[in-house]
């Protein structure tokens, strides 16, 4: 029995939950007993936002940002006609390079929650992933992966990490490093949804691994939980104890709280809980968390939902991912959600979001956090005069400087179908 997701169709506009799985109506939340809030001290931080100019034409959506030693990474997918294509650039000391085509195709699955990423690893190695729909009905699609030895100039013929054959879902890539040069990489997989024929809602879907050397031979495939939320991103970091995953979890009361895993000696750790949220929903939020690591410290920011408004918060884990301190507001009153978090050299994070409340326009806001529970104040990263953040926004360091990108999408004229969409980014420097 396959089970349909109509989650792609999706957009920023529901105001609670930025975007509730279309599936079925969901039911009222449940409040957590402990908010984690307790009268968060306040700390000086300020950013000098500059507009930055995009190698982006418009109408490009789906930004996404990686760091390594040589610079910032930019992709996003530019759309023309049925085509969709994969392009990035990256940021140096002097500036974007011109931007480089990966891959295009007329199959492409896309949607503004599960995006392509270009990183490049340790040993220049650029690799990259993208989606082909293998079911426009079922909302089914695989994941394919690519790399490439001559900065991008060409690229390897693309393999899919997973090999179940089925028609469902696979996608929400999280690439890692491994040890000598090897990659690893996380994602969602709806194969049960096909396969297990006694289950009456149409099976569970899984996240998995694999992990591959440097000569790209696959090294490992399995499961890291067997039931997790159907559509909501995943992410890993990699710490000095080894591979940390974050993901939205799913209970079978429909408990879809933030849990972590770890790779330890070839083998992932039963899932564990940042903290009880007890968010109980039957619909995917679509709202994924997301890691940042340095050494055994390590940041996870992400999204719920209390007393009928949503949320965001951020944690902090000193061993590795194996506890986690009481959660830290983001927010000052309602948030969308969709989170990303950066660990700065200091041990504090900036954290960011999706900001906004039920028929207010949404913002793109920052915020500079510490493990004691310190905040600082909230800056607004999308300008007033701009159009509306749609999906999620970026942000990378790499040194002192930290980019940030976003979709900015604007309603269609009068009399007009359809809008349209660019990619917005700014810089700023630490002080």
């Amino acid at each position: 029995m396959r089970r349909t997701h109509l989650w792609s169709t999706l957009t920023l506009t529901i105001g609670l939950l930025g975007a509730v799985s279309a599936c079925r109506p969901a039911p009222p939340d449940r409040p957590t007993a402990s908010g984690g809030t307790n009268a968060p001290a306040t700390t000086a931080f300020s950013l000098d936002l500059q507009p930055l100019d995009t190698p982006a034409p418009d109408n490009s959506i789906d930004p996404q940002l990686t760091a390594s030693d040589r610079g910032i990474i930019l992709s996003w997918l530019e759309r023309s006609g049925a085509t969709t294509t994969l392009r990035f650039a990256e940021r140096t000391a002097s500036g974007w390079s011109a931007p480089k085509t990966i891959a295009s195709g007329a199959n492409w699955f896309l949607s503004y929650a599960d995006v392509p990423t270009v990183l490049r690893k340790r040993d220049g190695t650029l690799v990259a992933n993208w989606l082909v729909t293998t079911d426009p009905v079922l909302e089914a699609y695989d994941v394919l992966v690519s790399h490439s030895s001559d900065d991008g100039a060409t690229w390897a013929k693309p393999f899919r990490p997973h090999h179940d054959g089925t028609t469902t879902q696979h996608g929400f890539v999280s690439f890692f490093e491994m040890p000598d040069n090897g990659i690893g990489m996380v994602w969602l997989d709806g194969r049960q949804q096909e396969l297990d024929t006694t289950d009456p809602e149409g099976g569970s879907m899984s996240l998995r691994a694999a992990t591959y050397d440097a000569g790209w031979m696959r090294t490992s495939e399995s499961a890291v939980d067997t039931r997790v939320c159907e559509c909501c991103s995943t992410t890993a970091a990699v710490t000095a104890d080894g591979v940390i995953t974050a993901f939205r979890d799913r209970s079978p009361k429909d408990v879809r709280d933030i849990a972590v895993s770890r790779l330890e000696q070839g083998r992932w750790t039963p899932a564990t809980t940042v903290h009880d949220d007890s968010w109980v929903i039957n619909a995917c939020p679509v709202n994924g968390p997301m890691l940042s690591a340095h050494e055994r410290s390590v940041v996870v920011g992400w999204f719920t939902s209390r007393d009928n408004q949503g949320q965001a918060f951020a944690a902090f884990s000193n061993d590795a991912g194996r506890n986690w301190g009481s959660p830290i507001r983001l927010d000052d009153g309602g948030a969308l959600g969709y989170v990303d978090i950066e660990r700065l050299d200091d041990g504090s994070a900036l954290a960011l979001w999706v900001g906004g409340k039920a028929g207010q326009r949404p913002e793109v806001m920052a915020r500079r956090i510490e493990a004691s529970g310190a905040r600082g104040e909230i800056i607004r990263v999308s300008p007033a005069d701009g159009g509306r953040p749609t999906g999620y926004p970026r942000v990378a360091r790499k040194g002192d400087e930290l980019v940030f990108a976003w979709t900015e999408s604007t309603p269609p004229p009068p009399g007009g179908t359809e809008g349209s969409s660019r990619l917005r980014t700014a810089v700023a420097r630490l002080k």
